[in-house]
């Protein structure tokens, strides 16, 4: 019996929805081709409906979620709405409440992509970030007191649990054990390189480390293991990325070296992420903004949001899929489009994924 999949499709705001139709054209050809079927619920919270109705959300809207076997999400943020609401009313609240406890970003420069990295390519700029996406210091423990006044004092603090840190560890050695590319220095091994501050963050970091080399000596033997400063990981992003394989970090960490890694692929024009539960529901957005000027103009990119829909398949498990998809995409930046930025593609939004559902159907 072929596969069938309860995805949820959330466009959102501003060009949200013009890459996320090109994103579902992409996927009902390639579903269609290999014969699995995606049952699409769409949804329209966002700021157009928070203006209108003063919800962001429904109470009932996690629980129906918790029913999807994934989340197509295109983008959040409204001009006309304050920054904050819509991403920690809806995004966050998300994240949080379904568990999605993995951040999961490839950096990955495809064919005739610009790069501002010189003599780098493709071969060179090609490793995943696994950023831990629940803990650390974005979960709010901290307070303030005096507020206000010259003597006020502020606390935000960095906590973890080992139940925490081991879950995103095993994930991350598990893709690196499926997925993983290169030795890097390791011999013939995938390599997974944790990413800390060991030498300042004593407490969070020494609770890192010892877990990481503690799980994959006695769990994964057949990974390499690596370990770096994340100020040292800053420049070597920059340096010699082809030394990466598979990282893994904090919530904070994470977020701060896969933005410097998107720029270094090309920009957020390409940039696709997951926000990943493995016993649950996860999503899957490209990395770019809502951007608000370019909405309706069909001139929008849309090859970040079909990555996404690839990474999508490849967690559900369609990896040849995926597999397609991508190398659809590698195919079009190398030899149609003129690049990445809105309007300077040689071709609209909606015929790029017109290029893509074309050439995996």
């Amino acid at each position: 019996m072929a596969n069938s999949y309860n995805v949820a499709i959330l466009p959102g705001d501003g060009t949200g929805p013009e890459v996320t139709a090109e994103a579902v054209k992409v996927l009902d050809a390639i579903s269609a081709k290999h014969g699995f079927t995606l049952n699409k619920t769409d949804y329209d919270f966002g700021g157009e409906r928070y203006m209108k109705t003063g919800e962001i959300c429904p109470d009932s809207f996690v629980d129906e979620l918790r029913k999807q076997d994934a989340i197509l999400l295109g983008a959040i943020g409204h001009p006309e709405v304050k920054p904050g609401i819509l991403e920690k009313g809806l995004l966050l609240k998300l994240r949080f409440e379904l568990d999605q406890y993995i951040n999961l970003r490839p950096v990955k420069l495809y064919p005739g992509v610009e790069t501002p990295l010189k003599d780098k390519g493709p071969s060179e700029i090609d490793y995943v970030v696994i950023r831990e996406n629940t803990g650390g210091i974005y979960t709010g423990t901290g307070g303030v007191s005096m507020y206000g006044t010259a003597n006020e004092t502020v606390v935000q603090s960095m906590v973890y649990s080992r139940f925490q840190v081991e879950r995103c560890l095993r994930y991350a050695f598990d893709y690196a054990e499926k997925y993983g590319k290169k030795s890097s220095g390791k011999g013939d091994a995938n390599t997974l390189g944790l990413v800390g501050k060991t030498n300042v963050l004593t407490y969070v970091f020494d609770l890192w480390e010892r877990a990481f080399h503690e799980v994959g000596a006695a769990e994964y033997k057949d990974v390499a293991r690596d370990y770096y400063h994340v100020d040292a990981t800053c420049m070597w992003m920059v340096k010699s990325p082809e030394w990466f394989d598979v990282l893994v970090t904090s919530n904070m960490f994470g977020d701060i070296i896969t933005d410097l890694g998107a720029i270094t692929q090309g920009g957020m024009g390409i940039a696709a992420g997951g926000n990943i539960n493995p016993e649950g529901v996860s999503m899957f957005e490209p990395i770019g903004g809502s951007a608000p000027k370019y909405t309706g103009k069909n001139v929008i990119n849309p090859l970040a949001a079909i990555c996404a829909g690839a990474m999508m398949l490849q967690t559900l498990g369609e990896d040849a899929a995926a597999k397609e998809i991508e190398d659809a995409v590698k195919d079009i930046t190398a030899n149609k489009i003129d690049g990445l930025a809105a309007g300077k593609m040689g071709y609209s939004t909606s015929e790029v994924g017109d290029m893509v559902a074309k050439a995996v159907s």
